[in-house]
């Protein structure tokens, strides 16, 4: 499959995943939700306001797109960048459902007489700058964007990490059998991790289909958020990877939307927001630490761990910004690690993982050895035995005696 169909596919599955999210019931006026708000309890977000709310952070938000008059997000809502450059417009139905409801789980500040009413975000000081990097499923153009703006999810996050953004928020993937790894998208992941930006992901809503792996979520660096209930088990949707790396609240959210009334939904979509708003909070703590540290943080301090410290399921447990805030205080900030661009070994393959490799200089490495097998045969052949110097005996390694191993973690769901 060329890599231009295989990104058609990731933004096509990345759609069918957001349609849950902005399903359910509708509360219309949004009087007395912030009742209902069980995520910001379990994720004990009162604690973590003690200490701030987000300001100063900015939180790109790359979806399809946020409406920024939206009574529960004016004051926090400046800038953006559309990549996809078509489709629906402001006041049409097909148009920002998912990335409005994804920017007030992270800054939703209410609205009415002394904020509330509507949906209150985890983190209602922060900034949001929207970056709109595909379609809603129901966009009449959607074929076309794909077609056209394939490179828009990698563009979208290089452009965010230049422009500010200090998390950065991918509340879509691919989760279908033919997910794949994007050479340009992790390019870019690493480059906004080097520029100082966390980013947050979605693990998938493949649990009851096969637990596929889901991209960008599976890409080194990434916080990659699974989805819980009330009770702070695994939803049933949620997908059980080794790439994990906490949980958060995914199930019955209420969710704002730009036709002013509000929904109740579910996804990794909504865990991987409330997981970057968290990291909102702690990133206004702790502003000198890297994202490597941040994601460490969030790992180590989260909560309902699950047995052995860490599972496929919910990675090392719910998000608490609360405990991260505190243990933040006793970490020295260092950089990022790897710098950009580079890795101890590589992942995914060339650049231009499109193309079809030629011989190259495995061919030729091929040639010589062989060559040189020949050789040894024929002087074995004539009675020839090689020795090696005994100072020298100590380092030869046989093919197989080394260790091995893989990326991924150790355990299951």
């Amino acid at each position: 499959m060329s890599r231009l169909l295989r990104t058609l596919t990731t933004l096509l599955c990345a759609l069918l995943a957001l349609a849950p999210v902005t399903a359910g019931t509708a509360h219309a006026q949004g009087a007395g939700l912030q009742r209902e708000e069980w995520a910001l309890r379990a994720l004990h977000a009162k604690e973590a306001w003690k200490t701030t709310k987000g300001r100063g952070i900015t939180v790109a938000v790359l979806d399809t797109g946020v409406d920024g008059s939206h009574p529960d997000l004016h004051k926090n809502v400046s800038g953006g960048k559309d990549m996809v450059g078509m489709g629906a417009k402001k006041g049409d139905r097909a148009w920002a459902r998912h990335g409005t409801a994804m920017a007030g789980i992270i800054a939703g500040h209410g609205h009415g007489k002394g904020g509330k009413d509507g949906v209150l975000g985890i983190a209602p000081e922060a900034r949001i700058l929207p970056v709109r990097v595909l379609l809603e499923d129901t966009d009449p153009q959607r074929a076309k964007a794909r077609g056209e703006r394939n490179t828009a999810l990698a563009d979208g996050i290089r452009w965010a990490a230049d422009h500010g953004a200090d998390v950065i928020n991918l509340s879509l993937g691919d989760d279908s059998s033919a997910a794949h790894p994007d050479a340009r998208e992790d390019a870019a992941v690493r480059y906004a991790l080097g520029k100082g930006a966390v980013v947050v992901a979605s693990a998938g809503n493949g649990g009851e289909d096969g637990d596929h792996v889901s991209y960008p979520a599976a890409y080194p660096g990434v916080i990659a958020v699974a989805a819980v209930d009330r009770n702070g088990a695994r939803a049933a949707f949620s997908t059980r990877r080794w790439y994990a790396t906490v949980a958060a609240p995914g199930k019955d959210i209420l969710i704002a939307d730009p036709d002013r009334s509000y929904y109740q939904g579910w996804g990794t979509s909504a865990a991987a927001a409330f997981t970057s708003g968290a990291v909102a909070l702690v990133r206004a703590a702790h502003p000198d630490l890297s994202p490597a540290q941040i994601k460490e943080l969030i790992s180590d301090t989260a909560g309902h761990t699950p047995q052995g410290g860490r599972s496929d399921a919910v990675g090392t447990g719910v998000v608490d910004p609360a405990a991260a805030i505190e243990m933040g205080s006793h970490i020295e900030p260092r950089e990022q690690q790897p710098p950009v661009g580079k890795y101890s070994k590589e992942y995914f393959g060339s650049a231009d993982s499109g193309d079809e490799a030629g011989p190259g200089w495995f061919a030729t490495l091929a040639a010589v050895l062989g060559a040189l097998l020949i050789g040894v045969a024929f002087a074995v052949h004539r009675g020839f035995t090689p020795r090696v110097p005994p100072r020298l005996r100590s380092r030869v390694r046989l093919p197989g005696s080394g260790s091995g191993g893989g990326r991924g973690f150790p355990g299951g769901p």
